[in-house]
């Protein structure tokens, strides 16, 4: 077994750089390259209004412009922070130069993306105009000179290039600790930084068109992994530890605030549907990430609490012909998953590994057979087979329409807005069921069983017991969450509910949000889900090559960030080998300074 040992105090060697330049000129090249680049973007970038964004006009940037103007001036604040310049060096508590490359990366791949899209679509780069030149070569001179500047951090093995420059850009700091901030200044932090990801996540799923999104997806992607590289995101963190309260109370004001922005329900109804994908990827993470257990077949509890709702909410195509109130639909969904997670848990949850995860895919599947045989003919007619339960009614609590838009504080609230609060309500019972679990005994349980089983079981935890009670819960949540899909989808057939499958959620997908975001954890699964599910919405032209890019962006995650993208410190203690950790010195042991896994 892994065992922590101290490590001790070594030479640092000096910094290089991929390009041999004088640091000094290499930053006045970064600064006059990132100029040029943002410059750009106020000129034409074509001729004719035929490609989306209306580039066409001068002085006044659009579309993909706005993304390079943005990425270009990010990289120009954080070179000018490398000169120390009195109210930018908080930009950079963990380093300043890497940053500054994954901004100007950020940058020239926006601006090729565009320059090269334009290309495409018109029928050659005659179609560019000169704003366009301009910003893809200001780019290029900012790579220049950001990769002439000296790494912050060198590495501690034998890789050396722009390989090893590359991974060490990528991997997290440890900032530099900052001074002491009264509690007022932290908490207004904290809201900006959730007002920021709110204006961000907006901007993305308000996008018009596919060549728009797919450039957000490279400035946003570069743009994260700098703030990340910088510190920022590490001292943020900490201020969300310490003021937990606060943290969840600005997320979801952040949350709520959401349908208000948005005039399209179009863009509501993705935000709704995030929600269900997100609560029930918290759900799973009950089982995966603290339980570790391997559940294939997840997602048909999500349909056994639809499928139950839909059969108590008065749809006319009901067989049972009967019309509970939504709380009590709510209630019957999650306890007929709650008993279907029994049923199937005592007595397959003796079992481990690849033989438990083959067992609950063939759940999975056998639901959604039985729900295609209970038609009539196969079976007993109970879910109308194929065709599903349509016409599930629009709900209707306290004299509250959810089925018709409301004006609230002058601002309009759609159908799926509506939906989108109510699942909201329903994703932080799950967030605090959630907590509640992880911070309890029987939390510490559960990880402990993760970790090993058989270690657990000597030292006295009944781990049958407790594997079987983090099964039920989580089928519990994931029925919940499938009663407001009912009524948001008007309708549930077999089919929604697959294995994998290119629209979400679907059991694969959901593991994969679980994994993507950080196993164990409240953010990783929310933010993981929204990834997951907001791309293809977006994306749609690439449907039939979803799979395969998910499964190579999992791939590169796996290289890079094995713990996924928010992870706990057990996690990050794990997965590096070496001291790179958002780990304070005061939280270390005496005399140590970093962190290694010794022994096997």
């Amino acid at each position: 077994m892994s065992t922590l040992t101290k490590t001790s105090t070594t030479a640092t060697p000096a910094a290089t750089s991929v390009i041999p330049l004088p640091p000094a000129a290499a930053r006045i090249i970064t600064l006059a390259g990132s100029a040029i680049a943002l410059v750009g973007t106020f000129l034409a970038w074509t001729w004719t209004d035929e490609y989306p964004g209306n580039l066409t006009v001068t002085g006044y940037p659009g579309g993909l412009q706005v993304l390079t103007l943005v990425g270009a001036a990010l990289a120009l604040l954080f070179a000018l922070s490398g000169y120390h310049i009195r109210g930018l060096v908080w930009l950079t508590p963990g380093g300043t130069n890497s940053p500054v490359r994954l901004l100007t990366l950020g940058v020239l791949g926006t601006t090729g993306y565009a320059v090269g899209s334009i290309s495409g679509q018109l029928g050659g780069v005659v179609n560019l105009e000169p704003g366009a030149w301009v910003s893809l070569i200001g780019a290029l001179v900012a790579v220049i000179g950001a990769f002439g500047l000296p790494a912050d951090h060198v590495a501690d093995d034998t890789t050396t290039g722009l390989w090893a420059h590359l991974r060490h850009s990528l991997s997290a700091p440890r900032p530099a600790r900052a001074k002491e901030l009264s509690s007022w200044a932290e908490i207004l932090i904290i809201v900006a930084a959730f007002g920021v990801g709110l204006y961000v996540f907006t901007y993305g799923i308000d996008t018009d068109y596919a060549e728009l999104f797919i450039g957000f997806l490279i400035t946003v992607g570069f743009g994260f992994t700098a703030v990340n590289r910088a510190g920022l995101i590490a001292r943020v963190s900490a201020l969300t530890a310490k003021h937990r309260s606060v943290t969840m109370a600005a997320a979801f004001a952040s949350a709520i605030c959401f349908p208000f922005t948005q005039s399209n329900d179009q863009f509501t109804l993705i935000g709704a549907n995030i929600l269900i994908f997100a609560t029930v990827a918290l759900g799973l993470n009950v089982v995966v990430g603290l339980a570790g257990l391997l559940d294939l077949g997840y997602v048909a509890f999500l349909g056994v609490g639809a499928y139950t709702a839909a059969l108590v909410s008065g749809s006319p195509q009901s067989s049972i012909g009967v019309e509970f109130p939504f709380w009590a639909a709510a209630l019957t969904g999650a306890a007929a998953s709650l008993v279907f997670g029994v049923l199937i848990g005592a007595p397959t949850l003796r079992l481990r590994g690849d033989y438990l995860a083959i067992v609950t895919l063939g759940f999975g599947e056998i639901f959604r057979i039985t729900m295609n045989n209970l038609n009539g003919n196969s079976g007993p007619d109970l879910t109308n087979g194929a065709q599903g339960i349509p016409n599930i009614p629009d709900l209707n609590m306290f004299g509250f329409d959810f089925g018709t838009s409301h004006v609230v504080g002058g601002f309009d609230l759609t159908r799926s807005g509506n939906y989108f609060l109510l699942m909201l309500l329903f994703t932080a019972i799950v967030v605090l069921v959630f907590r509640r679990s992880a911070d309890s005994r029987i939390g510490r349980a559960w990880v402990a069983i993760r970790e090993d089983e058989t270690a657990a079981t000597a030292m006295g935890i009944n781990g049958f017991r407790l594997k079987l009670l983090a099964f039920a819960l989580g089928a519990a949540l994931a029925g919940l969450a499938g009663t407001v899909q009912a009524h948001l989808g008007y309708s549930v057939t077999p089919e929604q509910y697959q294995f994998a499958g290119s629209v979400p959620p679907n059991s694969a997908f959901l593991l994969a949000a679980v994994i993507l975001g950080g196993m164990g954890t409240i953010g990783g699964p929310l933010i993981g889900a929204a990834l997951l599910y907001l791309i293809p919405a977006k994306l749609q032209f690439m449907q039939d090559y979803q799979l395969l890019l998910f499964g190579l962006a999992l791939i590169v995650l796996m290289r890079f960030r094995p713990e996924g993208l928010v992870a706990d410190r057990r996690k990050q203690l794990e997965f590096h080998e070496t001291g790179q950790l958002d780990v304070p010195d005061d939280k270390l042991p005496d005399g140590a300074v970093g962190i290694t896994k010794a022994g096997a």
